[in-house]
C-alpha cells in the first residue's frame, strides 16, 4: 500500500472514530440545549444545500471551501459558550454529532445528484471543527474561560477571562485552527497527488486570505452575536458571508468563461488541422503536473496552464501546416519565428502579458526562459515526440535528455520524467 493511501486511511479513520464517538455520547447522555443544536444544525444543513454548485475549474485541485456557511456554523457552534447572556453546557463530542448530522442531512440531495462532496472534505471539516471545540469547550465548561459580563462557575478568577484576554485568546484559537485546517488538506493533497507539500501548502494558505478568513471571521461574529442577543443573531450574520458566497460564485464562473474562451481559442489549431486533435489539452494538462512538480502554485500555474493552451496559436499564420503540428521537429529559427507570432496572436486575447512572454520564448535556449517557457518546451515536444506507444514515451524521454545542452532544462525533464512513472495525469477533455 502506497504512503499516501495510509495517510489519507488514517485521517479517515479518525473522523469515523471521532464521528462514532460524538454519537455514542449524544445519545448515551441526550442533547444538551436541544433548541442551540437543532438551530446550529438547520444552519449547517441548509449552508450544505446551498453548496458551491458549480464544477471545478478543470485542471485545479480539490480543497478549497464549497459551503463556506456550513462550515462558518460549524464553527461557531464550536466557539459558543454563551446564549443571550446564560452558559451552555454542550461539549465536544455533542458539537460533532450536531455537525455531521446537519451535515450528513444537507449533503443527500447532492448525493442524489451525484455531485456529493468528497470524504476528504468530510474528513477534513470534521477534524477541524473537534480541533477548535477541544481547545474552547473543555476550559469555557470548566469556567476558566469566560465572557467579561459572566464570572467563572467554579468561583475563581478565570484564566483566560476577561476582556481583552478572551479576545485574544480567541483570534489565536482561530489562526490555529485555520494553520490546522491548511496543513490537513495539503497533506491530504500531497497523499492524493504526490505533489511536493510545499506549494501545496502555499495554496491552502493563500486560501485563507480569501474565503477561508470570511468562514473564520463570521464564525466567531455569530458565536459571540449568539451570546449577547440568542439565536436571532444566527440568520443576521450569515447575511454577509452569503453575499461573499455569491460573489465567490461570480468570480469562478468568470474564470471558468475565461478558460473556456482559452480552450476554444486553442482549439482552432486542431479545427484548421494544423496540429493534433487534443494536443493543446494533453499539453496543458501535462505542463500543469510538471508545474506542480516543480514548486509552481497559485498565478503561476493559471499562466502556465493558459500559456499551454495557446503554444501552438502562432502557427494560423503558416501558408503551409507543419506536419501533424510537430514544431518541435522544425528548425530553431521556424520554431522562433512561429513562437512569436502566437506571442503577439495571445496579446490580444487580454489575458495576463506573462502568459505571451512565455508564448514567446518557448523557442529559445532554455538557459534565457522563465520556468513556465521551459516546461512548455519540454512537454510539447514529449507529445510531439512520443505518439500513443509506451516504447515511443521511452524514446521521446531519452530524446529529451539528449538535448539538454541547449533546448530542454534537465531539471524539467526529470521532472516530467517522474511524473510520467506514476502515470501522468488524465488530460482535460477538449472545449
Amino acid at each position: 500500500m502506497r504512503p499516501g493511501a495510509v495517510t489519507v486511511g488514517a485521517v479517515h479513520g479518525t473522523a469515523l472514530v471521532l464521528t462514532v464517538a460524538g454519537f455514542a455520547s449524544t445519545l448515551w447522555y441526550g442533547v444538551d440545549e436541544p433548541g442551540h443544536a437543532l438551530a446550529f444544525g438547520v444552519l449547517i444543513a441548509l449552508g450544505e444545500l446551498a453548496r458551491w454548485g458549480a464544477p471545478p475549474v478543470p485542471g485545479e485541485l480539490p480543497g478549497r471551501e464549497p459551503a463556506p456557511i456550513a462550515a462558518a456554523g460549524a464553527l461557531a457552534y464550536a466557539l459558543l459558550g454563551e446564549s443571550a447572556g446564560r452558559a451552555t453546557t454542550h461539549g465536544v463530542l455533542q458539537v460533532i454529532a450536531v455537525v455531521v448530522a446537519a451535515g450528513l442531512a444537507g449533503i443527500v440531495p447532492h448525493i442524489a445528484r451525484g455531485t456529493g462532496p468528497d470524504l476528504d472534505h468530510l474528513a477534513r471539516r470534521i477534524l477541524t471543527v473537534a480541533f477548535a471545540a477541544l481547545c474552547f469547550q473543555p476550559l469555557y465548561n470548566a469556567g476558566e474561560l469566560t465572557l467579561p459580563r459572566i464570572s467563572s462557575s467554579t468561583g475563581g478568577t478565570p484564566i483566560l477571562g476577561q476582556g481583552p484576554s478572551y479576545a485574544l485568546y480567541l483570534l489565536l484559537l482561530l489562526v490555529l485552527t485555520a494553520l490546522c485546517d491548511a496543513v490537513l488538506g495539503a497533506t491530504m493533497l500531497r497523499a492524493r497527488t504526490r505533489y511536493p507539500y510545499g506549494p501545496l501548502l502555499r495554496d491552502e494558505l493563500r486560501a485563507l486570505l480569501g474565503i477561508g478568513s470570511a468562514v473564520c471571521a463570521t464564525g466567531t461574529v455569530m458565536a459571540l452575536g449568539v451570546a449577547a442577543a440568542g439565536l436571532w443573531a444566527l440568520p443576521v450574520f450569515c447575511v454577509p458571508l452569503l453575499l461573499t458566497q455569491v460573489s465567490f460564485r461570480r468570480y469562478a464562473a468568470v474564470r471558468t468563461t475565461n478558460r473556456q474562451t482559452i480552450a476554444s481559442l486553442a482549439r482552432a489549431t486542431e479545427i484548421a488541422g494544423y496540429t493534433a486533435p487534443g494536443h493543446a489539452h494533453r499539453v496543458a494538462a501535462l505542463s500543469g503536473a510538471v508545474g506542480r512538480e516543480l514548486g509552481l502554485s497559485g498565478s503561476e500555474l493559471t499562466v502556465l496552464e493558459y500559456a499551454a493552451l495557446m503554444h501552438d496559436i502562432g502557427q494560423l499564420s503558416l501558408v503551409d501546416p507543419v506536419p501533424e503540428g510537430a514544431t518541435a521537429l522544425l528548425p530553431a529559427e521556424e520554431q522562433r519565428r512561429i513562437a512569436l507570432l502566437g506571442g503577439a496572436v495571445v496579446r490580444q486575447t487580454g489575458v495576463p502579458a506573462a502568459v505571451a512572454v512565455v508564448v514567446e520564448r518557448q523557442a529559445d535556449p532554455y538557459r534565457d526562459q522563465p520556468l513556465p517557457a521551459r516546461i512548455v518546451r519540454t512537454v510539447n515536444a514529449y507529445d510531439d515526440l512520443a505518439g500513443d506507444s509506451a516504447g515511443g514515451a521511452l524514446t521521446a524521454l531519452e530524446r529529451l535528455r539528449l538535448s539538454t545542452a541547449r533546448d530542454h532544462q534537465p531539471k524539467v525533464v526529470e521532472s516530467l520524467a517522474r511524473v510520467l512513472a506514476r502515470g501522468g495525469v488524465t488530460p482535460v477533455p477538449p472545449g
